[in-house]
């Protein structure tokens, strides 16, 4: 007993050393530190670093102390004993923004954000189980146009739609059909496919009015005209509607498992799907048995994220509250209780995240 106490003790210095590590990482990531350390490729002064970051030297120190410690940061000494300070080219690899869809530095920012957000309002929710409502995570959702920016860029239109139905959508993409990205927030996923497929129109679906206010403005400033956006429940679509068997395809990049009754909009979905149209469910690869998850590298951090942010945001108004970790097999379960009666299930290039569920009447 004495042993495991003593690893557990361990392992609780490594919890709080690298709870501290990704706090320190999120900031550096947000203040572009690895970015400009990662262009200059050399061992560098804490001046040269806050010079081209324009930022203080006080505070830069001792965020470098938190890398160095943490082995992100390489310290070394030239003959003048000055200390400069290195990031190694295979951690910019994966923490630069440069790094697109293997980008995980982006996610460094992801708890810290959420605890600033909901940590009081989750640790109510124990109390209560009431849900949280989408107002109280403002900058959350720009964290997370920029996390589907670092994911969709690289990926979405070269990658992920090539790969769908052996090609087939692509081709339809380029002739000119109508699609529908639903749960689409400021419209990054929704803008990429609107500027690389002209001849389509492109409706966005999401219940924020105030993202899609913002998806609007980028859309103006790209000058494109195949696309809108729309306010509605998607829950609501579930009934005959001006929009019933509009699409020919959708795309619903891990939003169901946010819905507050999921069930109902993927039936929403299935009626404004034409009858001979195709649905791209893009959601978590995961078990829907928590013990299934136990070996899952980023389990952890899943079902954190989801505690702070999914699972809450899917209780509100006596919400399902099915969390990120809702796993392949309920969703396999709801897709055929929605009507979907062809669904496939394959991993998606280059994300290590998610499973498409590829879905047909």
């Amino acid at each position: 007993m004495q042993d495991d106490a003593r690893t557990f003790q361990d392992k609780m210095v490594d919890v709080l050393n690298y709870g501290s590590l990704n706090l320190a990482m999120g900031l550096g990531y947000r203040a572009g530190l690895f970015d400009i350390m990662d262009a200059k490729d050399r061992p560098c002064t804490v001046d040269e670093i806050c010079g081209a970051a324009g930022l203080n030297h006080r505070y830069v120190q001792e965020w470098l102390g938190v890398m160095v410690c943490g082995s992100i940061v390489e310290l070394v000494r030239d003959d003048d004993g000055q200390p400069r300070f290195l990031l190694p080219k295979a951690h910019g690899d994966v923490l630069a923004r440069r790094a697109g869809s293997g980008n995980l530095g982006v996610y460094t920012q992801e708890i810290p954000l959420l605890t600033a957000c909901a940590m009081e309002p989750v640790f109510h929710g124990f109390l209560t189980g009431a849900g949280i409502p989408y107002e109280q995570y403002p900058a959350f959702h720009d964290f997370m146009a920029q996390l589907g920016d670092a994911k969709h860029r690289q990926v979405l239109v070269d990658t992920f739609l090539p790969s769908v139905d052996e090609g087939r959508v692509v081709q339809a993409l380029h002739r000119g059909i109508q699609v529908c990205d639903l749960g689409c927030s400021q419209g990054v996923a929704t803008l990429l496919m609107a500027e690389a497929f002209p001849a389509s129109r492109f409706t966005g679906i999401d219940i924020s009015t105030e993202v899609l206010d913002a998806a609007r403005a980028d859309a103006c400033d790209k000058g494109l005209t195949n696309v809108c956006f729309e306010a509605r429940d998607a829950a609501e679509l579930r009934h005959p509607n001006n929009l019933s068997a509009n699409f020919d395809y959708i795309t619903a990049f891990d939003a169901i498992h946010d819905q507050t009754r999921p069930l109902d909009a993927l039936r929403g979905i299935r009626e404004i799907l034409k009858d001979d149209g195709a649905f791209s469910m893009i959601d978590i690869a995961a078990d829907s048995d928590m013990e299934g998850n136990r070996d899952h590298p980023m389990g952890a951090f899943l079902y954190a994220v989801s505690l702070m942010h999914c699972m809450p945001v899917g209780l509100m108004d006596g919400g399902a509250g099915l969390g990120m970790m809702w796993g392949r097999q309920l969703a396999e379960k709801m897709l055929a209780q929605a009507g979907f009666g062809r669904v496939s299930v394959t991993k998606i290039p280059n994300d290590p995240f998610n499973l498409h569920f590829f879905c047909r009447k």
